[in-house]
């Protein structure tokens, strides 16, 4: 007799059976991707009636067969991360202000964070009644607003829990300026804040806050005046999470040097902090023969451990790399506790689900992605048996040993840099490529040296001791930062992509995990899609033209590589544009492009496109151009942007992009292949909250006309 149909399967499933649980957070995350990739309401009542009647039908027609109840747990735990992202996004809903307003306001202070580096104060405000314009009418404003401030401009007794009175100039969350950028109306969005922007002096305390700021951000300023510049910074970043106090130089050095993980407090940090009580504890206790004969120690050392984990996690703004890194460290205490294996990707799994349920809007962020696919790697690497069997104890020379150890922190680097590249990638549009070299060193100087000296520091603070041991610690600072900055500035050291699509990311995704999460040798299949999406990724040419969603910037790619339009954009608009680019470095000015035409208004480049030539018409500044002219320049174009209303018989011969139409598209990107590709950051139908928000009402403009003669 054949074998039944689907018995293979069957059997690889038992041998897998282990790893099924695995899968668990993955279905459930794939849900939660799936409210994010569909456009509206009817996609994901659609989608998620789909998966709940796929889940129910396998479970109740293969309740026998292993497949089926695979299918069935994973497609319900698909429509529970569906509707959890659904009902937070509705939870969280709140009002966002229609567009630019200047307006003064009494508001409490619910957040301070020092930018010192940029010589700023962020505020996260909650706004009270009364809000007004510069004419003395009322203006709505949303609930929470978040304004910079000059550092000079904080006035004393500003702090959490203040109540003040400000004027500000805010405007809604923007969206990505385009297509591959940084979405900060969705993260705006779950953070329920409906307007940002800049504060203006004076500042009046109606009611002061807490002294000093909260226990964070007076720690953060005890650190950063002990050690200055960036090593404070980082020394800041290490105990507190404040990234405020390190110079924008040199942490751009740090990531492209692959160290930023050691910005942002997470396993790294947690792992040497709750490690370091466990054993300091357990160490002491055991001084004591009573205590260690009728005490069970490891489980008292635990509970220390879990305590300080827990005081740590909430000193450091509990950002989700610092609350995955808690779970995991919680888990790994009460598995030391009982005698059981600590690490595991049981564990792991466990970590991912705890904090998709309570934030499953963080799947969709770099910082989640980054966390998880970092400790994913680690562990699936040191679980295989070959390599457990390599790297784990011997019986051999010291030498031997230590050669041994540091072999497996490069093999552990390296598997964590191929693992987080295409994440890297995809969210900054570059990736490092010497990082695994770089953490051989600033791993150890940062768990080892660093972060014991820096806390002995703190503690005889309390007794006016800590002056060596600052020193000591600047010393390890100041190496860690050279390092960085040798490591970023090597030639090579990071490759500069384009936007990568989006199927492309997913299928490199859907691929690791296949190969970090079964242990047969089916794993293998994983290197299909793994390889495919890098394919893919690496086969998008860069865009050709990039155009902001104000159409007030445009890079575009000439001859002698990607041009800027303005002479006097920001830092953020020409890092943003070089990024998207797939530039590593400044972009140079359009005018000073040899087959560039400008003029201060006005600038005209051909495009070399496959098999063509594309002109392209911008305009450069606000004055007014002869409508004669400007008709006759569009008419010549192919495409013409413009930050203005251009006239109706301003035809360009195949696109235009003025305030209209970049009004309904967002920011745009252009290929100009053999088949011209048009990407746009809004698209048609996209229901998601942030992009239609409710909208708080707005003041009446007076529009002024001037007239023919006036």
């Amino acid at each position: 007799m054949g074998s039944r149909p689907g018995s293979g399967i069957e059997r690889w499933l038992e041998a897998e059976r282990d790893q099924l649980p695995l899968w668990l957070p993955v279905a459930m995350g794939a849900g939660i991707a799936a409210w994010f990739v569909l456009a509206d309401e009817r996609s994901w009542t659609a989608a998620g009636l789909a998966l709940a009647a796929t889940g129910l039908a396998a479970l109740a027609l293969g309740r026998a067969e292993r497949l089926a109840r695979v299918i069935g747990v994973g497609a319900l735990a698909a429509t529970l991360g569906l509707a959890l992202v659904w009902w937070r996004a509705e939870r969280v809903s709140a009002p966002v202000l229609a567009g630019p307003t200047v307006a003064r306001f009494t508001a409490e202070v619910e957040r301070v964070e020092p930018l010192a580096a940029r010589g700023l104060v962020r505020l996260t405000l909650l706004t009270l009644a009364g809000a007004s314009d510069g004419r003395g009418r009322a203006v709505a404003l949303p609930p929470r607003v978040r304004v910079n401030l000059a550092q000079a401009d904080a006035p004393a007794g500003l702090g959490e829990g203040a109540v003040v009175t400000l004027r500000a100039r805010l405007m809604p969350p923007p969206t990505a300026a385009v297509p591959g950028a940084y979405d900060f109306s969705r993260t705006a969005w779950f953070a329920g804040i409906g307007a940002t922007g800049r504060g203006f002096a004076p500042i009046s305390v109606v009611r002061a806050g807490e002294g000093g700021g909260g226990l964070r951000q007076r720690l953060s300023a005890h650190i950063t005046e002990r050690l200055p510049g960036s090593q404070g910074g980082i020394a800041a970043a290490l105990a507190t999470g404040d990234v405020g106090a390190i110079e924008e130089a040199d942490a751009d050095a740090m990531r492209r040097a692959g160290l930023a993980h050691l910005l942002s407090v997470s396993g790294l940090h947690i792992t040497a902090v709750v490690a370091a009580t466990f054993l300091v504890v357990l160490k002491l206790l055991a001084l004591s023969p009573w205590l260690a004969l009728r005490v069970r120690l490891p489980l008292v050392a635990a509970l220390a451990g879990a305590v300080v984990a827990i005081g740590y996690t909430l000193l450091t703004g509990s950002q989700v790399p610092t609350i995955r890194s808690c779970v995991a460290a919680l888990l790994v205490l009460a598995a030391l506790a009982m005698g059981r294996e600590a690490v595991t990707l049981r564990l792991v799994a466990c970590g991912a689900l705890i904090v998709l349920i309570v934030r499953p809007e963080s799947l969709a962020g770099a910082s989640f992605q980054l966390s998880f696919a970092a400790i994913t790697a680690i562990v699936a690497f040191h679980e295989q048996p070959v390599v457990a069997a390599f790297f784990g104890p011997h019986e051999e020379a010291r030498w031997r040993r230590w050669g041994r150890g540091l072999l497996s922190l490069l093999a552990t680097g390296l598997v964590v840099e191929v693992a987080l590249m295409p994440i890297a990638a995809y969210h900054f549009h570059r990736a490092g490529l010497y990082g695994a070299l770089a953490n051989i060193v600033a791993i150890p100087l940062t768990t080892f040296v660093i972060m014991p000296l820096e806390a002995a520091a703190l503690l005889l603070d309390v007794v006016w001791l800590g002056g060596p041991l600052w020193w000591l610690a600047g010393h390890g600072l100041a190496a860690l930062l050279g390092l960085a900055r040798l490591v970023a500035g090597a030639p090579g050291a990071v490759a500069a992509l384009p936007a990568m699509p989006e199927g492309a990311f997913g299928l490199m995704v859907a691929g690791g995990l296949w190969l970090a999460l079964w242990r047969t040798r089916w794993r293998r299949a994983g290197l299909v899609p793994l390889i495919a999406g890098a394919g893919w990724a690496l086969a998008t040419p860069a865009p050709d033209l990039l155009v902001t969603g104000d159409a007030r910037h445009l890079a575009v790619r000439t001859a002698g590589g990607m041009a800027l339009l303005r002479d006097r954009a920001g830092d953020y608009t020409r890092a943003m544009l070089a990024e998207n680019g797939g530039v590593d470095g400044e972009l140079a000015l359009l005018p000073d492009q040899p087959g560039a035409r400008c003029s201060d208004d006005l600038c005209m480049v051909d495009v070399a496109g496959a098999g063509r030539t594309w002109r392209v018409l911008a305009t450069r500044s606000g004055y007014p151009v002869p409508a004669g002219e400007l008709i006759a320049a569009c008419g010549r174009a192919d495409i013409v942007v413009s930050e203005r209303w251009l006239p109706r018989r301003c035809l360009p011969r195949w696109l235009k992009l003025d305030r209209p139409v970049v009004a309904r598209t967002g920011g745009v990107a252009i290929t100009f292949g053999s088949t011209p590709q048009v990407d746009t950051v809004l698209q048609a139908g996209d229901r998601h909250p942030w992009r239609v928000p409710p909208k708080l009402s707005r003041p009446e403009r007076v529009r002024f006309i001037r007239r023919a003669g006036n």
